[in-house]
């Protein structure tokens, strides 16, 4: 990883998530109805940590699932040679609940297209919003997050690469070089 700047460390990580949680509280008038869905991978363990935020705040947990995106990408054919499918792990109904989508970075928009599309393959929720921890710009479909924990301006020949102790040994947010 060819490393241009340390963006968010631990202990700022750890504020985002604390704000991005009383962001959703406050939009959503609470946790009752809401339900909280990661993307896989990061997403997932970034909408985890918003559910045990959230919980401390309202004494309430929210139901909470995992979402694998990659059979309804538009690019599933072309782009992913050998794609590793994961397993979607959404146990409640959603509809008419107040689904928060979660995802680490924000950038074309494809994955998000493809997560509404599986989202509406469950039901017909009230709402769906989505949480991002990072927006590095560079849209290519009109979609636009509800929640920002920080907006990082990119080059197309940069990249944003978040590490989570989960599953990299690190909580941090880098810009890096793209690979060429």
């Amino acid at each position: 990883m060819d490393i241009k700047a340390k963006i968010i460390d631990e202990q700022g990580l750890s504020r985002t998530i604390t704000r991005l949680a009383h962001e959703i509280l406050e939009k959503n008038k609470g946790s009752k109805n809401i339900v909280l869905i990661g993307m896989r991978t990061r997403g997932e363990f970034i909408a985890e940590r918003i559910k045990t935020k959230i919980s401390e705040i309202e004494k309430y947990e929210p139901s909470f699932g995992i979402l694998d995106v990659t059979l309804y990408r538009d690019d599933f054919r072309t782009r992913l040679k050998q794609p590793e499918i994961s397993v979607t792990n959404i146990t409640f109904d959603v509809n008419e609940r107040d689904i928060i989508l979660i995802d680490d970075v924000l950038y074309t928009g494809r994955t998000v297209r493809a997560a509404l599309d599986a989202v509406m393959d469950l039901g017909r929720p009230n709402t769906i919003q989505l949480c991002v921890l990072v927006d590095r710009g560079h849209r290519e479909l009109p979609i636009k997050a509800d929640f920002v924990g920080k907006n990082i301006p990119t080059s197309i020949n940069e990249e944003v690469r978040v590490r989570l102790k989960e599953i990299d040994g690190e909580d941090a947010v880098y810009l890096v070089n793209a690979p060429k």
